[in-house]
C-alpha cells in the first residue's frame, strides 16, 4: 500500500502473544496485497487490470465485497467517487512520482473518454467486467480502508477485544483504551506545513478515515492544484474544503466515502451526509485564508456527542 502500520492490543490476561500477533497481522495483509494492491503485479486487481478483453471475470469474495462498496458510494455520491480515475491521475502527475504540470484540454478530454466507474465497469453476479478493453481499477481510496477492516477481523479471531488498527491514517477501533475510555483520535489541522491538532474525537466499534487537499499538490503560473481530482470536470476541485473526516460501521466505507465528500466539497457533500445518514466533519479554508472553519452532519453529531 506504500505506507505504514501501527497496531494496539490490550491483553490484560496475558493469553496472546506478541509474535501470535504479529502472524495474524502479517498473513491478513498478506491477502489483502494479493487481492487488492495495485502496486503488485501479481494480485488480482492487477490480473484483472492487465487483461484487455471484455470477457466477465470471476471476483473473490473479498474484492467483490470490495467493488461492491464501491459502486455503492460511487452512485450515492453523484459519481464523485470512481475507481477508475488512475488515467486523470496519472495525467496529473499525481501518480508515479514525475513532474507535475497542467495538461491541456485535449488530454483531459482523452483521459475522460476512459474513465467511470459507472460506465466502464459492470458487476454481472458474482463477475467484474470490462466494457472498455483499457479500463483500469484503482482500489486507493477504499483498499486501504478494507486492509484495515482484514486485520482488524484477524486481531478478534484471537480473542482479542480491546485493539485499534491504523493503516495510513485509516483506522478501525474496537472496545477501549488502555484507559478504558473509547479510542481518542486526533484530527489533523489540515495545514500544508502541518497545524497540529484540530478536534479529538472518541470511537469504538466503528472506522474513521481522514482526506485531505493539504499534502498532495502543486503549483503552476500562482494557482495551487491538489491531488483531489472531481471526476465530473477531469480537474482538480476548487472549493475551500480542506479535509473531510468520515466515521462508518467499517474502515473500508469511511475511506471511499471521506474520499467521495472531499471531492463533494462541504455544500453537496452535507446534503448527500443527510441523505445517506453518513457521519463526516468537514474542515474549510475560512474566508480570510488565515484558518479553518468546520461542519458536521447530523450522524457525526450523534455519534461523538
Amino acid at each position: 500500500m506504500g505506507t505504514s502500520y501501527s497496531i494496539t492490543v490490550i491483553d490484560e490476561t496475558r493469553k496472546l502473544t506478541e509474535a501470535e500477533i504479529r502472524t495474524a497481522i502479517d498473513g491478513a495483509l498478506a491477502e489483502v496485497d494479493g487481492q487488492m494492491s495495485n502496486w503488485n503485479p501479481a494480485s488480482e486487481i492487477s490480473r484483472f487490470n492487465a487483461q484487455t478483453g471484455t470477457r466477465p471475470v470471476t471476483l473473490s469474495r473479498e474484492l467483490a465485497m470490495v467493488m461492491d462498496a464501491a459502486e455503492q458510494v460511487h452512485l450515492a455520491s453523484d459519481g464523485r467517487f470512481d475507481t477508475t480515475l488512475g488515467p486523470l491521475i496519472e495525467l496529473w502527475g499525481f501518480g508515479a512520482p514525475g513532474a507535475h504540470e497542467m495538461p491541456g484540454e485535449a488530454q483531459i478530454t482523452d483521459a475522460m473518454a476512459r474513465i467511470g466507474h459507472g460506465r466502464i465497469l459492470a458487476r454481472e453476479g458474482a463477475a467484474l467486467r470490462k466494457r472498455q478493453g483499457d479500463a483500469q481499477v484503482y482500489l486507493s481510496a477504499i483498499g486501504k480502508g478494507y486492509g484495515v477492516d482484514r486485520v482488524a477481523r484477524a486481531i478478534a479471531e484471537l480473542g482479542a477485544t480491546d485493539f485499534m488498527v491504523e493503516i495510513g491514517g485509516d483506522m478501525y477501533a474496537a472496545g477501549r483504551n488502555p484507559n478504558g475510555l473509547p479510542w481518542q483520535i486526533g484530527i489533523e489541522t489540515p495545514a500544508a506545513l502541518g497545524g497540529g491538532v484540530y478536534d479529538v474525537v472518541g470511537i469504538s466499534g466503528v472506522g474513521l478515515a481522514t482526506s485531505g487537499d493539504y499534502r498532495n499538490y502543486f503549483e503552476q503560473d500562482g494557482q495551487r492544484f491538489s491531488h483531489v481530482i472531481d471526476p465530473t470536470t477531469g480537474r482538480p476541485v476548487t472549493h475551500r474544503t480542506a479535509s473531510t473526516t468520515v466515521i462508518a460501521e467499517n474502515s473500508m466505507l469511511a475511506d471511499a466515502w471521506a474520499t467521495a465528500m472531499l471531492v463533494l466539497g462541504r455544500e453537496r457533500g452535507l446534503e448527500i451526509a443527510r441523505a445517506h445518514d453518513v457521519a463526516v466533519m468537514f474542515i474549510d479554508h475560512a474566508d480570510s485564508e488565515a484558518g479553518f472553519a468546520s461542519a458536521t452532519s447530523p450522524r457525526y453529531d450523534a455519534l461523538v456527542a
